[in-house]
């Protein structure tokens, strides 16, 4: 089997991850609705931890000049302070949303980041097929807990569970783009990717902090709110888990 026959079908089994949501399509209404918010914490937990454990360092070591990969951060964060307004304008209107734009800008997120798995899936598999199958092991331990709570975050946002369902993997389908991308352009891929990685570290920790951290402080509940800080908690420290176990 050619190497690119093995990134192809590695990239698109990482994307099937993305229907570990499935298993809320068989839950009832008003349950999910309950645990909805703990979705969304964890998915907040997880963007956070991402960008700070994962990205932030990464993106320092790829730069001569460490400012620069922050100032990637900031442009990055910038940017999706733009995209979100024009999202808001264009779907929104008298200040009533049918679908928040934090579920929007957690699918332009996600895309980032997962184009960018892509691209390390398929410069590993040119180095050696045993690291690639390795590295994409790694990928799918890691994208379990995120995708679980990106499925909250867009049920929170007000998309219908299977349309849900369908966009979240359509999504996780630019992992496939992204492996592609890295083999057709293996030599000239990674100056590319450093420039991606500090951007999907501000644009994670923009929806982090500007949408998602916002909607986690409406509940009022004093056990409901100590619970999600518990579930974002947990979202940080199975990222930690995976930084410490050498899972990239």
């Amino acid at each position: 089997m050619s190497v690119l026959a093995w990134i192809i079908i590695s990239s698109f089994l990482i994307s099937i991850f993305a229907l570990t949501g499935i298993f809320t399509l068989a839950i009832k209404e008003k349950l999910l609705q309950k645990i909805l918010i703990f979705l969304v914490s964890l998915s907040t937990g997880v963007l956070i931890g991402g960008a700070f454990l994962h990205l932030l360092p990464e993106a320092v070591k790829e730069f001569e000049n460490s400012e620069e990969a922050f100032l990637w951060v900031l442009i990055a964060f910038i940017a999706f302070y733009l995209i979100e307004k024009l999202l808001h304008w264009r779907h929104c209107h008298d200040g009533v949303c049918e679908v928040h734009t934090f579920g929007y800008m957690n699918l332009i997120g996600d895309s980032i980041h997962n184009f960018i798995d892509g691209v390390i899936i398929a410069a590993t598999f040119i180095v050696d097929i045993r690291l690639g199958l390795i590295t994409t092991l790694a990928i799918a331990l890691h994208e379990i807990p995120q995708e679980i709570g990106d499925f909250g975050v867009l049920i929170y946002a007000g998309f219908k569970k299977k349309k849900a369902l369908f966009l979240n993997f359509l999504v996780a389908l630019t992992v496939v783009l992204g492996g592609i991308f890295g083999y057709y352009l293996s030599s000239g891929a990674e100056s590319l990717v450093k420039y991606f990685i500090p951007f999907a570290a501000g644009g994670f920790i923009y929806i982090a902090a500007s949408d998602l951290l916002p909607e986690i402080k409406k509940e009022t509940n004093l056990k409901k709110s100590f619970a999600s800080f518990g579930m974002f908690i947990i979202g940080i420290i199975l990222m930690y888990i995976v930084k410490f176990l050498g899972i990239e």
